[in-house]
């Protein structure tokens, strides 16, 4: 183990280096994945020098996700204080199913799960989990809306046609979660969104009562605390007020930007959340910590219970049923998420965190005024959204983001919405200062100048 823990740390010294020197690594097709690299398994043994060799080959050739050119997904960065945890999490290798095998570390789940209710006004009955994902929190969330509207379904099954509701613009989860549930994907329905990407509570429920009418069974409420594209928030306070009036289970989705909640400048944006019936968020955007490392929140602690407690008694041998995490949570060998977000949090604290999201916005002001300033770029998004949404001059922004990443300058994606395609600047490192920010368009725009005939130009 010794031996492997140097290994390790040398690998990570390279890594380190790697990036400051050259922070986006060369790109591999994936058709010519398994001839660049030895990804091989064979019957006998890799011998350690060969191992060690295929080790950092494999590690170089990996997209450096924590560099100051990474903006083309959700997440980005490095925070030293939560990867200490992970890292602490992987040694100690609990599963958090069971106060007998996790002892004090369920009381570290625990702790978050309290404060974090006490943050978006959920009283003392609430509870909460750490899901493997954004789309689990949404799955789970659908199951408990599900259940409590008919709790019989959990064993005799679907007897009527139950409806669910989402925005245009809201995760792609959404409809896979209604097929795994048997709930069927055509029972969930797309409302309109205004230009900004918000939900329209009018079209909701307008919608209500369309099927309402047709014999229909409203249950579930999706709504999102920044949508993937343009990072919109959907105005929760009016779509509580629906919902409490038609009896709907409210889930806000803020996986991409619900940690606005530690910031007293921004909570604004999800005015109402003490109205919803769940709360979902992910750690691993916003606030840094490495994947995965999402919570969810429930107002009532009892539908976690309903919907996901089974009876074990070769599993659950001690202790009480609230420090047996695996009878509210999907899975049962479930690793350890929480610390990395603990040792982070108890590093910096709440004021630390909220630093940390206002670092976010800052830097996405800069970069939004950068473009609304430059009569070369048109902007897409708006204010108080960690997506920067543009195009440069009529250049192809598909195309444009390709050829970025296929030479090694800037590894950004694209998005569209309502017909229109664009760059998506991501601004979700809290690493990247406003020279980094800055760097980004001043390298974009020299490749242009250098390429400008090989980037397709706009239809």
């Amino acid at each position: 183990m010794r031996e492997d823990l140097l290994l390790f740390n040398s690998i990570v010294e390279e890594l380190l280096k790697q990036e400051q020197e050259n922070p986006v690594s060369i790109p591999i097709k994936a058709k010519e994945l398994y001839n660049k690299l030895d990804l091989s398994l064979a019957d006998d043994p890799c011998i350690n020098e060969e191992f060690t060799k295929v080790l950092k080959d494999l590690v170089s050739k990996t997209p450096r996700t924590a560099s100051n050119r990474f903006f083309n997904q959700l997440w980005g960065g490095r925070n030293s204080k939560a990867v200490l945890g992970d890292l602490l999490a992987v040694m100690l290798n609990t599963s958090m199913a069971t106060y007998k095998v996790a002892g004090p570390q369920i009381g570290i789940e625990k702790e978050i799960i309290a404060q974090i209710c006490k943050l978006i006004g959920y009283n003392n009955n609430s509870d909460g989990t750490f899901p493997v994902g954004g789309s689990m929190g949404n799955f789970m969330a659908l199951i408990m809306a599900r259940d409590k509207k008919d709790l019989e379904i959990r064993n005799n099954g679907l007897s009527k046609k139950m409806i669910a509701y989402t925005s245009s613009e809201s995760h792609y989860s959404n409809a896979k979660n209604m097929s795994f549930s048997g709930l069927g994907r055509h029972n969930l329905h797309y409302i309109n969104c205004n230009e900004k990407g918000e939900m329209i509570p009018k079209n909701l429920e307008e919608k209500i009562k369309e099927d309402i009418a047709n014999g229909f069974v409203p249950f579930y409420v999706n709504a999102t605390a920044g949508t993937t594209v343009l990072g919109a928030f959907d105005p929760v306070k009016e779509l509580s007020n629906i919902c409490k009036k038609y009896k709907i289970w409210l889930h806000v989705d803020g996986a991409y930007q619900g940690a606005v909640i530690f910031s007293s400048k921004y909570k604004h944006l999800l005015e109402g959340i003490e109205n919803s019936d769940s709360f979902s968020f992910n750690a691993h955007k916003m606030l840094g910590t490495p994947l995965t490392c999402s919570i969810l929140l429930i107002k009532d602690k009892k539908h976690l219970f309903n919907s996901f407690n089974n009876t074990a008694d070769y599993l659950y041998q001690t202790d009480l049923d609230d420090y047996n995490l695996g009878k509210t949570s999907f899975q049962c060998g479930r690793r350890n998420d929480a610390l990395k977000f603990w040792t982070l949090w108890k590093a910096v604290g709440t004021n630390g965190l909220a630093n940390i999201v206002e670092h976010l916005f800052e830097t996405s002001k800069i970069a939004r005024n950068y473009v609304r300033n430059n009569s070369n770029y048109t902007l897409y998004s708006f204010n108080n959204s960690l997506s920067v949404c543009f195009n440069y001059k009529d250049y192809d922004a598909i195309d444009l983001c390709t050829k970025l990443y296929e030479s090694q300058k800037l590894l950004v994606g694209y998005g569209s919405f309502k017909g229109e395609a664009f760059v998506r600047l991501v601004t979700i490192n809290a690493e990247n200062k406003e020279t980094d920010i800055l760097n980004f368009f001043n390298i974009l725009e020299d490749f242009v100048r250098k390429n400008e005939n090989l980037i397709r130009k706009k239809k």
